[in-house]
C-alpha cells in the first residue's frame, strides 16, 4: 500500500524550480561583483538541488538517516572543492596574452 503524504503538489515544486531558474538568469545579468553573483548562483542552485530532493526524491518524508546518508556525499564533496582551491590557484596559468609567437616565416 502506498502511503500518503501531505505536502505540496508536483506542480507547486515545478514552480518554484521554474522561478528559482528565472532569478538566477538575472542574477548573471545584474551590475554587481561576480564573486556576488557567483555566491547568489551557488545559493540558488543549494535550494534548488534541497527542493528536488526533499520532494522528488521524497527525502522530506524519511527517516533522518536516510536524509544523513543524502546529505554526507555533498558535504564531502564541499569539502574536497576547498581542499583543493589552493592547489588550483597556486598553479601559474597561462593565458592567450602570455604564449609567445614566433614570426612567421617570409617567402623564400
Amino acid at each position: 500500500m502506498a502511503a500518503t503524504h501531505a505536502g505540496p503538489s508536483y506542480m507547486t515544486i515545478f514552480w518554484w524550480l521554474f522561478v528559482l531558474t528565472i532569478i538566477e538568469v538575472g542574477v548573471i545579468f545584474m551590475p554587481i561583483a561576480k564573486v556576488v553573483i557567483a555566491i547568489l548562483l551557488i545559493s540558488l542552485a543549494i535550494s534548488k538541488a534541497s527542493l528536488v530532493a526533499m520532494y522528488f526524491m521524497h527525502l522530506r518524508f524519511e527517516r533522518l538517516t536516510l536524509g544523513l546518508i543524502a546529505i554526507t556525499p555533498l558535504f564531502l564533496g564541499t569539502l574536497l572543492v576547498f581542499l583543493l582551491v589552493p592547489d588550483h590557484s597556486a598553479v601559474p596559468h597561462k593565458t592567450a596574452d602570455s604564449v609567445k609567437v614566433a614570426p612567421a616565416a617570409g617567402p623564400r
